[in-house]
């Protein structure tokens, strides 16, 4: 089940983020002057991640390791063709950037097998089509906005592709994606990040503590395991689309709303009606609730 895996390596990874400044999130502007060098750098240690995913996934599964895992026998081919995707657009970023460009890090993925492979493959080109989503209107430059643009939405062409045709899932969550905001990107991000040079410059975004819920579908209470201590009342905001949801936290337990199809990701805050980095205590933790064509949740073991 897609949850589980990334709720488990993403409570159970040491984050590794820079103390930097806070940035703030959906509801107001960015302290300080955004630069397009920034953004673009944080695209492209996100595209390193992925590139280096693909490239060590493919060299260690080999075409019998796919079907062996129960995956179409066409699957790996065009896996390989997004990794080819990642590289170019390794490659374009580092054009445009220059001496400024980042270098790729060190990382550890937790993949057993090709299926484990292509249910974290799904996982990552989401976080990608989320992470350009909400960054991208911090962009000045036209031409930076554009490439992010076209790189976005071939990224939600990969995600669509491997939920729908590798893991007959649900292609999409609904009539919108959902952005993410850098810090939320980098919580995710840094759970695969081992070490980075000491000569990439450093970003201005910080990692929140782990996040995980417990298993559970839309209406039922499960459990909120983190490694926040702050005190008072704790709610989980639910992110789905342009829609997010609170649900207040009860004796280490949150009821999950109702209404919530595909990917979600639910962050830990102390306010019950605004989610901003400045109020966010953990998270985002990555939930999917695989649903049918007639919206009927797939309910998995």
């Amino acid at each position: 089940m897609k949850a589980t895996v990334a709720v488990s390596l993403l409570a159970a990874a040491a984050v590794h983020a820079h103390a930097l400044p806070n940035v703030e999130k959906r509801e107001g502007g960015i302290d300080g002057e955004y630069l397009n060098t920034t953004v673009l750098n944080f695209a492209l240690t996100l595209e390193h991640l992925e590139n280096n995913f693909y490239q060590t996934a493919l060299a260690q599964y080999s075409q019998e390791d796919f079907v062996a895992a129960g995956l179409p026998v066409w699957a790996r081919g065009r896996f390989v063709e997004i990794g080819k995707h990642e590289q170019i657009h390794v490659d374009t970023l580092k054009s445009v950037l220059g001496a400024a460009a980042t270098q790729p890090c060190t990382y550890e993925f937790p993949m057993t097998d090709a299926k484990s492979f292509a249910a974290l493959s799904g996982i990552l080109e989401g976080v990608g089509t989320s992470a350009y989503a909400g960054a991208a209107q911090y962009l000045s430059s036209k031409d930076a906005l554009n490439a992010a643009a076209v790189i976005l939405s071939t990224e939600a062409r990969h995600a669509a592709w491997v939920e729908s045709a590798v893991r007959k899932e649900n292609p999409w969550s609904g009539a919108f994606d959902t952005a993410l905001t850098p810090n939320e990107v980098y919580t995710l991000a840094s759970a695969f990040i081992k070490a980075c040079p000491e000569s990439n410059p450093p970003l201005p975004f910080k990692a929140f503590p782990a996040l995980a819920l417990g298993k559970g579908q839309p209406g039922s209470t499960v459990s909120v395991t983190t490694a926040d201590s702050s005190s008072g009342q704790h709610y989980v905001a639910f992110f789905s689309g342009l829609e997010t949801k609170f649900a207040p936290v009860q004796d280490g337990k949150v009821t999950i709303p109702a209404g919530l199809f595909g990917t979600v990701y639910a962050v830990l805050t102390n306010s019950d009606s605004a989610a901003k980095d400045e109020n966010t205590l953990a998270g985002p933790a990555i939930l999917s609730f695989a649903y049918n064509s007639r919206g009927e949740y797939i309910h998995q073991q």
